[in-house]
């Protein structure tokens, strides 16, 4: 297993597989759920807490992606309210055969279930871990 560091990390890495891999990004957004507390409202503006909220999602070969600098600036160029991007990378069967993985990861998101099984870039391109 190749430990990513890094976004080009994650390009180098799937670029090595030996099955030709397709990679899936869902863009996401905090905000905060209808049901808020004044409390969660207030730790939202301090900029803590709040939920994810998918607002683009794509799937991509390695070999369309040059950088993440690149990558955002094609999301940006879409719907530009993303703060975080989840990535997870399957073998390459075709964009339809990226439908089913990309919807349930769609929902986990969506549902607070575990996405720690995914990579999470920042805006900046840095990595970030979620518990």
């Amino acid at each position: 297993m190749t430990a990513i560091h890094d976004f080009n990390g994650l390009l180098q890495a799937a670029r090595q597989q030996a099955a030709p891999q397709r990679l899936l990004f869902a863009f996401c957004q905090r905000c905060l759920h209808d049901d808020h507390q004044p409390a969660e409202a207030e730790r939202f503006a301090a900029g803590e807490g709040g939920i994810l909220q998918p607002v683009l999602c794509v799937d991509k070969t390695p070999a369309e992606l040059a950088d993440f600098n690149r990558l955002q600036h094609d999301a940006d160029a879409l719907d530009p309210r993303w703060e975080v991007v989840f990535v997870a990378a399957i073998d390459d069967s075709g964009s339809t055969a990226a439908d089913g993985p990309l919807k349930r990861m769609i929902q986990t998101i969506q549902t607070g279930g575990d996405v720690a099984r995914y990579l999470a870039f920042n805006r900046a391109g840095q990595p970030l871990r979620f518990l």
